[in-house]
């Protein structure tokens, strides 16, 4: 089974461009460096996932799926996703809106008609639960004894099947101090969880723009970098400004073989010189 992982491609309404906040710019700022084309840059993520050799079987969609969570921003995601070759799931960040994301992606069948967008995705070597950590009007997010109860049943119902779970928070501080600010709050009941079901073999997440792992729990979580743009690697002390940066976008191949388990692939999204034979032929 292979599991392609993208995050946080923060779309707008069709025609919109992304628009730092920053007032000032910088002296050694390139042409437009403020504006981003999320859209585009979602849609060449799509295109380079179709084209991949072998596809993917699916595609999880792991948060900030919008901007502001406006109907307008998930229309225009919705006419992006069209174009995947293979079934895409989505959970929400804290840019979404649950109900406006519910009411986007309703008909595909797998999100819930009430109640946190949860749910698990069966029918591959590995199941697919996903989480809900979103806070209305809050960009940390949680995971409340309701939602926790869900998870713990979920995975209890399958003991010995190997399981993938989607959340948009990290579950651990990454030393990104302005990032830090709006983790995933109190982890250990989360973590309890997840240390009763060792079939867990990976917690994919998005948020951070970057790609960081982190032993937790008795497995690891880690996030993905973004389809656009990527947030400062800076491990300095806390009281700088968030800064994003034109590091290239990317994506994460999530391969699971039986015999061998689960192995994953960071690659970057863009043309590149290549590819060129180590060796002549003969």
């Amino acid at each position: 089974m292979l599991l392609a992982q993208i995050t946080d491609p923060h779309i707008l309404a069709r025609g919109k461009i992304f628009h730092s906040p920053h007032r000032a710019i910088p002296a050694d700022a390139p042409e437009g460096w403020s504006r981003i084309d999320t859209g585009a840059s979602l849609a060449r993520a799509i295109a380079t996932l179709n084209a991949l050799d072998p596809r993917p079987d699916i595609i999880a969609l792991t948060g900030d799926l919008t901007d502001h969570g406006n109907p307008d921003e998930y229309d225009h995601l919705r006419e992006i996703l069209a174009a995947a070759a293979v079934p895409v799931y989505v959970i929400p960040g804290n840019h979404d809106d649950r109900e406006h994301l519910r009411a986007a992606f309703l008909d595909d069948g797998y999100l819930p008609r009430d109640g946190f967008l949860q749910y698990v995705v069966e029918g591959g070597s590995m199941r697919i639960v996903a989480l809900d950590t979103n806070i209305p009007g809050d960009h940390g997010g949680e995971l409340c004894a309701e939602r926790l109860a869900w998870l713990d049943r979920t995975l209890a119902a399958k003991p010995t099947q190997p399981a993938l779970v989607l959340m948009h928070h990290p579950p651990f501080p990454t030393a990104i101090a302005h990032m830090d600010k709006y983790p995933l709050h109190d982890p250990e009941p989360f973590a309890a969880v997840i240390r009763r079901h060792p079939q867990v073999e990976r917690i994919l997440c998005g948020h951070m723009h970057r790609t960081i792992d982190h032993r937790f729990a008795g497995t690891i979580a880690g996030s993905a970098p973004a389809t656009a743009h990527q947030l400062l690697l800076d491990l300095t002390k806390p009281g700088r400004r968030a800064h994003f940066i034109f590091e290239p976008p990317g994506y994460q191949l999530h391969l699971w073989r039986d015999g061998v388990g689960l192995v994953t692939h960071t690659a970057t999204l863009g043309d590149f010189p290549g590819p060129f034979p180590y060796h002549s032929p003969g």
